[in-house]
């Protein structure tokens, strides 16, 4: 099982510079993928908080006091920064951009790119970025329902577009754990599957995920498994994280953007991969 590291850039708290600078380095480090995430305000504070749909209650309130940068319009400069590095949105809120909007933006970063980018797609979940933005919250069932009726679409304009996009075969990542919706998503379209949790968390979604490749017929190791690392102590368990089916590991990185952590991942990366 080839192993593949990554680093998040979080766009908050800093300047367009330092993103820079940090996407610049990714490259020249050899990691394997770049990404930012798809969200309007930061989603913690300075001094660091934690991240993903559990966020507590007053995580918002430093958040609304700081800088932060659209993740797409980083994506077109993270594909000019760069040589080798893929490159992706980690992921995509489907409920942002019209779907056929979103394959044009992806085809023209690929182009950019010269054939790099990464499709991320997820069903969104902050409800900030809804309401300051103007779009509909709705459920969580019915964002979901909304990326499961948008993928087809957005897979069909792909299709369609002229030129295509570079690569002949998208790679198609999907965030998210929902064990009746989402991972069913993730073995009907995805190339790459992205969560996050312990290893035994993860063991188990993978078991889910297996059950849907099986029940529609196709091999769950086409999947490449991924997880987003949000605690450097996570990286005293990636011989664990191994062992369930994970290969891809990405760390999320906010400022003053310090790669100290991000070089042991390289490490060990390189002493498994030889």
């Amino acid at each position: 099982m080839k192993i593949r590291t990554g680093i998040q850039l979080h766009p908050q708290h800093c300047t367009y510079a330092q993103l820079a600078e940090a996407a610049k380095k990714v490259d020249q480090l050899g990691f394997d993928t770049l990404w930012t995430w798809d969200h309007f305000y930061p989603l913690y504070g300075v001094e660091g908080a934690p991240m993903g749909p559990n966020l507590p209650p007053n995580a918002g309130d430093p958040a609304e006091r700081g800088d932060h940068f659209e993740g797409w319009t980083l994506l077109t400069a993270f594909a000019c920064l760069t040589q080798k590095v893929e490159i992706g949105m980690l992921v995509t809120c489907n409920s942002y951009r019209n779907p056929q909007l979103l394959a044009d933006m992806f085809r023209t970063n690929d182009h950019v790119s010269g054939g790099r980018m990464i499709l991320g797609l997820g069903s969104g979940w902050y409800e900030k970025d809804y309401d300051e933005y103007g779009y509909e919250f709705g459920t969580a069932v019915s964002r979901l329902k909304d990326l499961r009726r948008d993928i087809p679409i957005l897979k069909d304009r792909l299709s369609k577009l002229t030129p295509p996009p570079v690569r002949k075969e998208v790679p198609i990542i999907i965030g998210g754990g929902g064990e009746k919706m989402t991972l069913k998503m993730v073995a009907e379209h995805a190339t790459i599957w992205n969560y996050f949790g312990t290893p035994e968390q993860m063991a188990h979604k993978i078991s889910v995920l297996k059950k849907w490749c099986d029940e529609i017929g196709r091999d769950h190791k086409e999947i490449e498994k991924s997880i987003l690392m949000t605690d450097p102590n996570m990286l005293d368990k990636l011989d664990d994280y191994l062992e369930v089916g994970i290969s891809h590991f990405i760390m999320g990185m906010g400022t003053p953007f310090d790669f100290t952590h991000a070089e042991k991942l390289l490490d060990w990366q390189k002493s498994k991969n030889g």
